[in-house]
Protein backbone atom coordinates (compact mmCIF):
# COMPACT_ATOMS: atom_id res chain seq x y z
CA UNK A 1 0.00 0.00 0.00
CA UNK A 2 1.02 3.61 -0.48
CA UNK A 3 2.78 4.75 2.73
CA UNK A 4 1.02 8.09 3.25
CA UNK A 5 3.00 10.46 5.53
CA UNK A 6 -0.14 11.32 7.51
CA UNK A 7 -0.69 7.68 8.50
CA UNK A 8 2.97 7.24 9.45
CA UNK A 9 2.83 10.37 11.62
CA UNK A 10 -0.47 9.23 13.14
CA UNK A 11 0.64 5.71 14.11
CA UNK A 12 4.05 6.89 15.35
CA UNK A 13 3.05 9.90 17.46
CA UNK A 14 -0.24 8.60 18.83
CA UNK A 15 1.46 5.35 19.83
CA UNK A 16 4.13 7.23 21.76
CA UNK A 17 1.57 9.57 23.33
CA UNK A 18 -0.78 6.85 24.54
CA UNK A 19 2.23 4.79 25.61
CA UNK A 20 3.35 7.68 27.82
CA UNK A 21 -0.20 8.01 29.16
CA UNK A 22 -0.05 4.35 30.18
CA UNK A 23 2.99 4.93 32.41
CA UNK A 24 1.67 8.23 33.77
CA UNK A 25 -1.53 6.50 34.81
CA UNK A 26 0.49 3.99 36.83
CA UNK A 27 2.41 6.77 38.56
CA UNK A 28 5.62 6.77 36.50
CA UNK A 29 7.73 8.82 36.63
CA UNK A 30 7.34 9.76 40.29
CA UNK A 31 7.23 13.52 39.85
CA UNK A 32 4.87 16.25 41.02
CA UNK A 33 3.49 19.68 40.12
CA UNK A 34 5.22 21.46 37.22
CA UNK A 35 7.29 18.44 36.16
CA UNK A 36 4.22 16.22 36.11
CA UNK A 37 2.38 18.92 34.17
CA UNK A 38 5.18 18.87 31.55
CA UNK A 39 4.88 15.11 31.12
CA UNK A 40 1.12 15.33 30.61
CA UNK A 41 1.61 18.14 28.08
CA UNK A 42 4.00 15.92 26.12
CA UNK A 43 1.55 13.01 26.20
CA UNK A 44 -1.33 15.19 25.02
CA UNK A 45 0.79 16.87 22.34
CA UNK A 46 1.92 13.54 20.87
CA UNK A 47 -1.50 11.88 21.07
CA UNK A 48 -3.52 14.79 19.70
CA UNK A 49 -1.01 15.61 16.95
CA UNK A 50 -1.12 11.99 15.85
CA UNK A 51 -4.92 11.85 15.87
CA UNK A 52 -5.19 15.11 13.94
CA UNK A 53 -2.65 13.84 11.39
CA UNK A 54 -4.88 10.81 10.77
CA UNK A 55 -7.50 13.10 9.22
CA UNK A 56 -5.08 14.48 6.60
CA UNK A 57 -5.57 11.36 4.51
CA UNK A 58 -9.29 12.05 4.14
CA UNK A 59 -10.53 13.70 0.97
CA UNK A 60 -13.18 15.53 3.00
CA UNK A 61 -11.94 16.27 6.53
CA UNK A 62 -15.54 16.75 7.72
CA UNK A 63 -16.13 13.03 7.26
CA UNK A 64 -13.95 12.36 10.31
CA UNK A 65 -16.98 12.92 12.53
CA UNK A 66 -18.65 9.83 11.06
CA UNK A 67 -15.81 7.65 12.39
CA UNK A 68 -17.53 7.67 15.80
CA UNK A 69 -20.85 6.29 14.58
CA UNK A 70 -19.86 2.81 13.37
CA UNK A 71 -18.48 1.37 16.61
CA UNK A 72 -20.41 -1.89 16.25
CA UNK A 73 -18.46 -2.95 13.15
CA UNK A 74 -15.53 -0.60 12.66
CA UNK A 75 -12.21 -0.72 14.51
CA UNK A 76 -11.57 2.82 13.29
CA UNK A 77 -14.70 3.98 15.10
CA UNK A 78 -13.75 2.05 18.23
CA UNK A 79 -10.33 3.66 18.15
CA UNK A 80 -11.84 7.14 17.99
CA UNK A 81 -14.13 6.45 20.94
CA UNK A 82 -11.35 4.83 23.00
CA UNK A 83 -9.03 7.77 22.29
CA UNK A 84 -11.62 10.35 23.42
CA UNK A 85 -12.41 8.37 26.60
CA UNK A 86 -8.69 8.11 27.38
CA UNK A 87 -8.03 11.82 26.83
CA UNK A 88 -11.00 12.84 29.00
CA UNK A 89 -10.03 10.42 31.79
CA UNK A 90 -6.47 11.72 31.88
CA UNK A 91 -7.64 15.33 31.86
CA UNK A 92 -9.39 14.60 35.18
CA UNK A 93 -6.50 12.55 36.55
CA UNK A 94 -3.91 15.16 35.55
CA UNK A 95 -5.84 18.10 37.01
CA UNK A 96 -6.41 16.44 40.39
CA UNK A 97 -2.86 15.07 40.65
CA UNK A 98 -1.14 18.30 39.60
CA UNK A 99 -3.23 20.91 41.40
CA UNK A 100 -4.53 18.99 44.43
CA UNK A 101 -1.82 16.37 44.87
CA UNK A 102 -4.41 13.57 44.81
CA UNK A 103 -3.15 10.01 44.29
CA UNK A 104 -5.78 9.01 41.68
CA UNK A 105 -4.37 5.48 41.58
CA UNK A 106 -7.60 3.74 40.56
CA UNK A 107 -8.59 6.35 37.98
CA UNK A 108 -5.01 6.43 36.72
CA UNK A 109 -4.94 2.64 36.27
CA UNK A 110 -8.27 2.86 34.44
CA UNK A 111 -6.81 5.51 32.17
CA UNK A 112 -3.78 3.28 31.52
CA UNK A 113 -6.11 0.47 30.55
CA UNK A 114 -7.94 2.66 28.05
CA UNK A 115 -4.61 3.93 26.67
CA UNK A 116 -3.69 0.34 25.82
CA UNK A 117 -7.18 -0.28 24.41
CA UNK A 118 -6.70 2.73 22.13
CA UNK A 119 -3.39 1.40 20.81
CA UNK A 120 -4.94 -2.05 20.37
CA UNK A 121 -7.86 -0.68 18.38
CA UNK A 122 -5.41 1.22 16.17
CA UNK A 123 -3.53 -2.00 15.48
CA UNK A 124 -6.75 -3.86 14.65
CA UNK A 125 -7.63 -1.33 11.94
CA UNK A 126 -4.82 -3.04 10.04
CA UNK A 127 -4.64 -6.44 11.68
CA UNK A 128 -8.24 -7.41 10.85
CA UNK A 129 -7.84 -6.78 7.09
CA UNK A 130 -8.01 -10.20 5.43
CA UNK A 131 -7.27 -8.49 2.10
CA UNK A 132 -3.73 -7.73 3.31
CA UNK A 133 -2.35 -11.05 4.48
CA UNK A 134 0.91 -9.57 5.75
CA UNK A 135 -1.03 -7.56 8.34
CA UNK A 136 -3.66 -10.19 9.10
CA UNK A 137 -1.63 -12.02 11.76
CA UNK A 138 -1.55 -12.19 15.60
CA UNK A 139 1.72 -10.26 15.92
CA UNK A 140 0.39 -7.03 14.40
CA UNK A 141 -1.30 -5.83 17.64
CA UNK A 142 1.68 -7.07 19.67
CA UNK A 143 3.98 -4.93 17.49
CA UNK A 144 1.85 -1.80 18.03
CA UNK A 145 1.58 -2.39 21.78
CA UNK A 146 5.33 -2.90 22.21
CA UNK A 147 6.02 0.25 20.20
CA UNK A 148 3.74 2.19 22.53
CA UNK A 149 4.90 0.63 25.79
CA UNK A 150 8.60 0.74 24.94
CA UNK A 151 8.55 4.28 23.58
CA UNK A 152 6.30 5.44 26.41
CA UNK A 153 8.63 3.96 29.01
CA UNK A 154 11.55 5.78 27.38
CA UNK A 155 9.67 9.08 27.51
CA UNK A 156 8.72 8.42 31.14
CA UNK A 157 12.36 7.84 32.08
CA UNK A 158 11.87 4.17 32.96
CA UNK A 159 15.01 3.21 31.06
CA UNK A 160 15.54 -0.37 32.22
CA UNK A 161 11.91 -1.31 31.63
CA UNK A 162 12.14 0.40 28.24
CA UNK A 163 15.28 -1.59 27.45
CA UNK A 164 13.56 -4.93 28.02
CA UNK A 165 10.47 -3.85 26.11
CA UNK A 166 12.57 -2.70 23.14
CA UNK A 167 14.44 -6.00 23.21
CA UNK A 168 11.07 -7.76 23.01
CA UNK A 169 10.14 -5.39 20.16
CA UNK A 170 13.27 -6.49 18.28
CA UNK A 171 12.23 -10.14 18.53
CA UNK A 172 8.64 -9.42 17.49
CA UNK A 173 9.87 -7.32 14.55
CA UNK A 174 11.82 -10.31 13.20
CA UNK A 175 9.03 -12.79 13.88
CA UNK A 176 6.34 -10.61 12.29
CA UNK A 177 8.40 -10.18 9.14
CA UNK A 178 8.96 -13.93 8.88
CA UNK A 179 5.26 -14.70 9.33
CA UNK A 180 4.28 -11.79 7.08
CA UNK A 181 6.52 -12.99 4.26
CA UNK A 182 5.00 -16.46 4.46
CA UNK A 183 1.46 -15.11 4.43
CA UNK A 184 2.17 -12.67 1.59
CA UNK A 185 3.66 -15.46 -0.52
CA UNK A 186 0.43 -17.45 -0.21
CA UNK A 187 -1.96 -14.64 -1.15
CA UNK A 188 -2.61 -16.16 -4.57
CA UNK A 189 -2.01 -15.41 -8.24
CA UNK A 190 -3.70 -13.46 -11.01
CA UNK A 191 -5.43 -16.70 -11.93
CA UNK A 192 -6.89 -17.00 -8.43
CA UNK A 193 -8.04 -13.37 -8.51
CA UNK A 194 -9.83 -13.78 -11.84
CA UNK A 195 -11.16 -17.28 -11.21
CA UNK A 196 -9.34 -18.57 -14.29
CA UNK A 197 -6.56 -20.53 -12.60
CA UNK A 198 -8.12 -23.82 -13.75
CA UNK A 199 -7.31 -22.84 -17.34
CA UNK A 200 -3.58 -22.62 -16.68
CA UNK A 201 -1.11 -19.79 -16.18
CA UNK A 202 -2.97 -16.46 -16.30
CA UNK A 203 -1.19 -13.20 -17.10
CA UNK A 204 -2.32 -9.68 -17.83
CA UNK A 205 -2.63 -8.99 -21.57
CA UNK A 206 -3.47 -5.31 -21.27
CA UNK A 207 -4.18 -2.91 -18.43
CA UNK A 208 -7.81 -2.13 -17.71
CA UNK A 209 -7.07 1.59 -17.54
CA UNK A 210 -5.07 4.15 -19.47
CA UNK A 211 -3.91 6.34 -16.58
CA UNK A 212 -3.12 6.17 -12.89
CA UNK A 213 -6.16 5.77 -10.65
CA UNK A 214 -7.02 5.63 -6.96
CA UNK A 215 -6.65 1.86 -6.68
CA UNK A 216 -3.21 1.91 -8.29
CA UNK A 217 -2.05 4.89 -6.24
CA UNK A 218 -3.31 3.68 -2.86
CA UNK A 219 -3.46 -0.10 -2.98
CA UNK A 220 -0.69 -1.14 -5.40
CA UNK A 221 2.74 -0.05 -4.20
CA UNK A 222 5.94 -2.00 -4.67
CA UNK A 223 9.21 -1.61 -2.80
CA UNK A 224 12.28 -3.35 -4.24
CA UNK A 225 13.24 -6.43 -2.22
CA UNK A 226 16.86 -5.32 -1.78
CA UNK A 227 15.68 -1.93 -0.47
CA UNK A 228 13.15 -3.61 1.83
CA UNK A 229 15.86 -5.81 3.35
CA UNK A 230 18.09 -2.79 4.03
CA UNK A 231 15.21 -0.86 5.57
CA UNK A 232 14.31 -3.84 7.75
CA UNK A 233 17.82 -3.89 9.16
CA UNK A 234 17.72 -0.13 9.80
CA UNK A 235 14.30 -0.38 11.47
CA UNK A 236 15.09 -3.31 13.76
CA UNK A 237 18.51 -1.95 14.77
CA UNK A 238 17.43 1.64 15.40
CA UNK A 239 13.95 1.03 16.83
CA UNK A 240 14.80 -1.94 19.00
CA UNK A 241 18.20 -3.58 19.19
CA UNK A 242 20.54 -0.60 19.56
CA UNK A 243 18.39 1.42 22.02
CA UNK A 244 17.84 -1.76 24.06
CA UNK A 245 21.60 -2.39 24.22
CA UNK A 246 22.27 1.22 25.26
CA UNK A 247 19.61 1.18 27.97
CA UNK A 248 20.46 -2.24 29.39
CA UNK A 249 24.26 -2.16 29.17
CA UNK A 250 25.03 1.41 30.25
CA UNK A 251 24.43 3.36 33.44
CA UNK A 252 21.12 5.27 33.49
CA UNK A 253 21.47 8.90 32.47
CA UNK A 254 19.71 11.68 30.61
CA UNK A 255 22.22 11.66 27.74
CA UNK A 256 22.00 7.93 27.06
CA UNK A 257 18.20 7.96 27.41
CA UNK A 258 17.88 10.86 24.98
CA UNK A 259 20.21 9.18 22.49
CA UNK A 260 18.26 5.92 22.76
CA UNK A 261 14.98 7.81 22.27
CA UNK A 262 16.31 9.60 19.17
CA UNK A 263 17.44 6.29 17.64
CA UNK A 264 14.13 4.67 18.53
CA UNK A 265 12.10 7.44 16.86
CA UNK A 266 14.07 7.18 13.62
CA UNK A 267 13.71 3.41 13.64
CA UNK A 268 9.97 3.58 14.31
CA UNK A 269 9.42 5.95 11.37
CA UNK A 270 11.40 3.65 9.05
CA UNK A 271 9.53 0.63 10.38
CA UNK A 272 6.15 2.30 9.96
CA UNK A 273 6.98 3.33 6.38
CA UNK A 274 7.96 -0.26 5.63
CA UNK A 275 4.84 -1.57 7.39
CA UNK A 276 2.68 0.18 4.81
CA UNK A 277 5.00 -0.08 1.79
CA UNK A 278 5.28 -3.88 2.09
CA UNK A 279 1.53 -4.43 2.49
CA UNK A 280 0.37 -6.26 -0.63
CA UNK A 281 -3.37 -5.76 -1.10
CA UNK A 282 -5.06 -8.61 -2.99
CA UNK A 283 -6.51 -6.11 -5.47
CA UNK A 284 -2.98 -5.86 -6.85
CA UNK A 285 -3.38 -9.36 -8.29
CA UNK A 286 -5.85 -7.95 -10.84
CA UNK A 287 -3.15 -5.55 -11.98
CA UNK A 288 -0.43 -8.15 -12.22
CA UNK A 289 1.25 -7.25 -8.91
Amino acid sequence: MHPAPSVIIFTTLSGLGFGLFFWLGLGFPEVIRSTLFAFFVIAYALSCTGLIASTFHLGNKMNAIYAFSQWRTSWLSREGIAAVVTLILFAIVAALRIFLGAEMSISGALGSFFALVTVFTTSMIYGQLKTIRRWNQPLTPVLFLLHALGGGALLAGEVKIAGWLLLALTIVFLASWKIGDQRAASRGTTGDATGLAHLGDVRMLESGHTARNYVMDEMVYRVARKHAEKLRIIAVVLAGALPAAILLLTSPGHVTAFFALALHLVGVVVGRWLFFAEAEHVVGLYHGH
